[in-house]
């Protein structure tokens, strides 16, 4: 297949990039030194696609896409140098997991909806994560790199759902409206003031938890806003 040869002259390029005779940065990159390129490229894919949904060109959407290719398998190719893993374990390991957490395609569950889908996705993740010991609990799970209103909303959907309910969108209202007062009395002290913000800002993500809001994408989505309404001034 066109494709399979394609992939296959891709990890290629990789490892000669890593080779003896490849390129100097490319040998010097290390898990934690491709971090920020990592990063940097999931912002470029959702870019990518934002923009596709404005001008419906996808050229955009397929390099940034390579480039996010481009890091899973140079990480890939740094831990099979390291005897870890190979990106043919990678592809394996995420086959599997697919056939597994789809037994309603691959197996006989008669699931009709997305909802039921997902309850039975999550089911099998839980399932997943007892065999893996570096997980100390629920809300550890949730990764600490993440944006911190996603980080925010996720840690307290799993409170509610695992620990005990949370307080209600309105009472969060309620106390934003208490700590926007409490801010102009600690507007001197400024640990403070931004311990009680850090709190207005978990009460907004304990509100985008119960009406499903990703307060990450509104706040971007009004960030843009502003900036079309300024830029239409110029």
């Amino acid at each position: 297949m066109k494709e399979q040869k394609e992939f296959e002259k891709f990890v290629g390029i990789i490892e000669t990039l890593r080779g003896e005779n490849g390129c100097p940065w490319d040998r010097e990159q290390t898990f934690q030194s491709l971090k920020p390129c990592i990063m940097e490229e999931a912002a470029e894919v959702t870019a990518a696609i934002r923009i596709y949904d404005t001008t419906k060109n996808y050229e955009n959407l397929r390099e940034e896409l390579g480039d996010l290719l481009l890091q899973v398998v140079m990480q890939s190719q740094i831990a099979k140098e390291e005897g870890l893993f190979s990106i043919e374990d990678v592809i394996s390991e995420i086959s599997e997991k697919m056939i597994r957490r789809h037994p309603h395609v691959f197996g006989d569950l008669n699931v009709k909806t997305s909802s039921e889908v997902l309850i039975n996705w999550e089911e099998i993740k839980k399932l997943e994560k007892k065999e893996k010991t570096w997980i100390q609990s629920p809300l550890t799970e949730i990764p600490y790199e993440l944006p911190a209103l996603t980080r925010g909303t996720k840690v307290l959907k799993k409170i509610h759902k695992i620990y005990e309910p949370c307080i209600t969108g309105e009472e969060s209202i309620e106390k934003i409206k208490e700590n926007l007062e409490k801010i102009e009395r600690f507007s001197e002290d400024k640990k403070e003031e931004s311990k009680i913000f850090g709190d207005i800002l978990l009460q907004i993500c304990n509100i985008a938890r119960e009406k499903e809001i990703i307060p990450e994408q509104v706040l971007t989505d009004a960030i843009e806003n502003q900036i079309d309404k300024f830029e239409v001034k110029r």
